[in-house]
């Protein structure tokens, strides 16, 4: 396990205009050196639209195939949320694609009823912890973030931690934002774990407007990078080795409560 070096983009949605998104992310993706892992907003297409009759893509469609593309070509894990049609039921869904092609999923769990993403979507039961270059990384969906059960870190005898790094990818409005950086901080410092949230900027169809916050937090809660509101890049390097360490001075997890998610 080396340090990771993650970049997150921070844009302004293009509305429901899939090809104008990826035109957008393409550019910024091709300005990034040395990163090892991409972090993409939630619905970063489309913006958070209900309308997923018109604007969902089938599995392994053009929005994954380009991520698949830019993955390959940059040699970089990308990973962000797209609107998904799977045998007929429409999902938020997380893809993380890997250098070579290869791609894990996740289904937001956690559907945000005040704006009827319940009514649109269907809500995923997996929680799922991927392996990239050694670290253990936990992918979340914005609404997650507000329930700490589901990326309670689980001690079992075989292992203390379940993941090293914890990633949100949002659409998270600045009437609430307080409490994303709020939270953000918790479920780094609760888990002992890195803690990742990338959110936009600008005004949605609804109207909505957002206004970043992005952030990247040590296990310790102490900020690594940060951006209010404007369009940017933000890049951090996570330490394995001082993860390492804290967790051995720190063993806080060791009394951790069991429990188990039903």
């Amino acid at each position: 396990m080396k340090d990771l070096t993650i970049s997150m983009i921070q844009a302004n949605l293009h509305w429901e205009e899939i090809d104008a998104n990826l035109a957008m992310f393409e550019e910024m993706i091709w300005s990034i050196e040395g990163s090892h892992l991409i972090v993409l907003p939630e619905m970063f297409t489309t913006g958070f639209s209900m309308n997923a009759e018109k604007l969902a893509e089938p599995p392994g469609g053009k929005t994954f195939k380009w991520m698949r593309q830019m993955a390959t070509q940059r040699k970089v894990a990308i990973t962000g949320s797209v609107i998904t049609k799977d045998q007929g039921k429409f999902y938020n869904r997380l893809y993380f694609v890997y250098p070579d092609g290869s791609s894990k999923q996740y289904d937001k769990k956690h559907l945000f009823n005040l704006a009827a993403e319940g009514e649109t979507y269907t809500p995923g039961e997996e929680r799922v912890i991927l392996e990239y270059k050694g670290w253990k990384i936990h992918p979340m969906i914005c609404y997650d973030l507000r329930f700490p059960v589901w990326a309670r870190s689980k001690k079992t005898k075989e292992q203390t931690y379940e993941y090293d790094l914890l990633l949100y990818v949002a659409n998270w409005p600045d009437t609430r934002v307080n409490a994303w950086d709020t939270l953000l901080k918790a479920r780094a410092i609760e888990n002992l774990s890195y803690c990742a949230g990338v959110n936009r900027i600008g005004t949605d169809g609804f109207p909505k407007g957002y206004n970043g916050h992005s952030g990247i937090y040590s296990p310790k809660g102490e900020e690594l990078a940060f951006s209010d509101n404007k369009e940017e890049i933000l890049t951090a390097t996570l330490s394995a080795e001082e993860l390492k360490t804290y967790r051995r001075d720190f063993p806080f997890q060791e009394d951790a409560d069991d429990f188990e998610l039903k």
